[in-house]
């Protein structure tokens, strides 16, 4: 199955120019001005990442054009650990008044119910999907001695070396070992999966040579890719990414299977119950941050792609269609709850 999201519309060259101005972007005039009703006092976001990463800087940036439409400032709350869950217990043990939010990612409001047997929550019946902020595809890479420029060459080659290739993720359970995984099924090529704590260990064992295949994302693996020590052969999701706009799709390459088709993505969660009237600002005023100069560039420089109009109700879809996919990928790559 095939899945679809409604992006915003740029050609390549605004997109190409978006993402070389990222790091010049400046400040911008105000948004729409105009104090939501529910934004009495500071408005909370949670992130589940330590203050610095990529999810975090987006945050921040969003958060200072967001703060301008509630009247009121926005406050990021860094809960780092647990794969997620300290961050998303935080919010949907919260109160449902609009005054916290989660901006995590698919993990965090999703696949960790298939990953732990034991949760303190259960993101699909105790949080409320706001909006999403960006698509988050990942990048197949393979190491520059590796004998392959595309993915058909590279499937050849890891059919011919059956039972002799491992590749690298970024832990048990990711996107990448997923995508890899399926790759292996369908050249029987039967290949090892290393696990990391992490992207910064897998890309320096890529680098290292220890392993010659890895998945992981753009911001990671785009310096390597420039310098020519990996080699980028496709990346997950239904549209080229802004940063590697010549490298094509899984799509495009002719893999449609799920664990290519579906693309991870960040986005904002509230507590159940939240009022559907506030459930509207809030996508409103995420959708314009977004749009913003500054957003959209901090965004591309990050690897990901903008999307800046979703709704509750979009957001909610995807929730409900896509978290049986993740389940059922994660069940046929053998991860077992822990």
């Amino acid at each position: 199955m095939t899945h679809t999201t409604q992006l915003p519309r740029y050609n390549r060259r605004q997109l190409l120019a978006l993402a070389a101005g990222a790091a010049a972007a400046g400040p911008l005039t105000a948004l729409a001005q105009g104090q939501a009703s529910f934004a009495t006092r500071p408005v909370r976001v949670v992130v589940p990442f330590a203050a610095g990463g990529a999810t975090d800087v987006i945050t921040r940036v969003l958060g200072e054009h967001m703060a301008k439409r509630f009247g009121q400032p926005v406050v990021v709350d860094n809960k780092p650990g647990g794969g997620g869950v300290i961050a998303g217990e935080a919010v949907a043990k919260a109160s449902a008044d609009g005054l916290t939010a989660l901006l995590g990612t698919t993990s965090s409001m999703l696949t960790n119910r298939y990953i732990f047997k034991k949760m303190p929550f259960d993101p699909l019946t105790d949080m409320a999907p706001l909006v999403r902020v960006c698509l988050a595809p990942i990048a197949l890479v393979v190491t520059n001695d590796v004998p392959a420029q595309n993915m058909q060459e590279f499937m050849a080659w890891i059919k011919a070396n059956k039972g002799k290739l491992s590749y690298g993720s970024y832990g048990i359970g990711s996107h990448g070992q997923l995508a890899c995984a399926t790759l292996s099924d369908i050249a029987g090529a039967d290949m090892a999966h290393v696990a990391y704590r992490g992207e910064a260990p897998m890309v320096a064992d890529l680098l290292g040579g220890q392993v010659k295949i890895g998945m992981g994302s753009l911001l990671s693996l785009k310096p390597h890719i420039d310098s020519g020590k990996l080699r980028a052969l496709a990346v997950t999701g239904p549209r080229r990414v802004p940063l590697l706009p010549d490298t094509p799709t899984f799509a495009e390459a002719g893999f449609k299977q799920d664990a290519l088709a579906i693309v991870g993505w960040l986005a904002i969660a509230a507590p159940k119950g939240l009022p559907a009237d506030v459930a509207r600002q809030w996508a409103s005023a995420a959708n314009q941050a977004v749009a913003s100069r500054e957003g959209m560039a901090r965004i591309i420089a990050a690897g990901f792609i903008p999307v800046d109009d979703d709704t509750p109700a979009k957001f909610a879809r995807a929730w409900a269609e896509e978290a049986p996919i993740w389940g059922r990928l994660l069940q046929a790559a053998g991860v077992q709850p822990t």
